[in-house]
């Protein structure tokens, strides 16, 4: 992939905001793999540790929020990223807060991504969690990461406000952008088999099973036998767009044409 004349020399980054250690590897394992593969820069940031999701009564909630953590940067590793955020906030108990957001405005001017995948906020009933982080999330990426007065405290320690290009939603309902993640089947079972503590299946061939099932409705939609789809939103360009091979795989009748970009009022 040729940089644009006018691009800076480091690598493109993308920013991967979800709820509990293994939310990624379940919703979109294949295509940040794809990007790492293509040279961008991945970070993933869990909002909980997950320390609430077990029925063994005998673990409690900081051992297993230690040992998801443990499972989550093993599966991040699997995927070829290096780098994972643990913002702790507990499990089952997200909210949608000023001082939350806050959070989300300061990883996101840290890590200075032009590209964010979270979940689909809006998708109707789902875990409580999720919906909170996805709506979190993109407030943080629109307005507030890019004006200098929101929160302000954070732009005086150096700080700078950031423009996020493009978000895609994973778990989307209505999906309008798909990526062919043939290539990593194998990196994303592996990936899965590391979260021990939820991933119940017995064996490799009942977990594709699994994913083949969960890819199905993403096929039918992309025409593309291994797929994950999103919903995809996009603010303008901080600098000309340069697609990632990890982004070229969304169908033809589903894109998303004549977005206009939001004002910032």
């Amino acid at each position: 992939m040729m940089p644009d004349a006018e691009a800076p020399a480091d690598p493109r980054r993308a920013l991967v905001v979800m709820a509990h250690p293994d939310d990624i590897e379940f919703t979109c394992g294949g295509t940040v793999a794809q990007l790492a593969d293509d040279g961008w820069q991945v970070t993933f940031c869990l909002v909980t540790s997950g320390d609430k999701g077990t029925k063994d009564p005998m673990l409690g909630p900081a051992d297993l929020g230690a040992l998801r953590e443990a499972e989550q940067e093993a599966a991040a590793s699997e995927l070829g990223i290096e780098r994972c955020i643990f913002l702790r906030v507990p499990d089952g108990h997200v909210e949608d807060g000023s001082e939350f957001r806050g959070q989300l405005v300061r990883v996101l001017r840290e890590v200075r991504p032009e590209l964010m995948i979270t979940w689909d906020g809006y998708r109707g009933f789902n875990h409580r969690d999720h919906r909170t982080v996805g709506i979190a999330a993109l407030d943080a990426v629109f307005p507030l990461a890019r004006n200098a007065n929101s929160y302000a405290e954070q732009v005086a320690t150096g700080v700078e406000p950031v423009r996020v290009n493009t978000v895609l939603l994973a778990g989307s309902n209505e999906p309008n952008f798909f990526v062919d993640v043939s290539d990593q089947l194998e990196r994303r079972i592996d990936a899965l088999l590391r979260h021990a503590s939820q991933v119940q299946a017995p064996n490799r061939e009942e977990m594709v099973k699994r994913m083949r099932n969960r890819s199905q409705q993403a096929a039918r939609a992309g025409r593309i036998p291994w797929s994950e789809g999103f919903r995809r939103l996009t603010f303008g360009e901080a600098r000309p767009p340069r697609r990632s091979d990890a982004l070229k795989a969304e169908a033809k009748a589903r894109e998303d044409a004549g977005q206009t970009e939001p004002s910032d009022g």
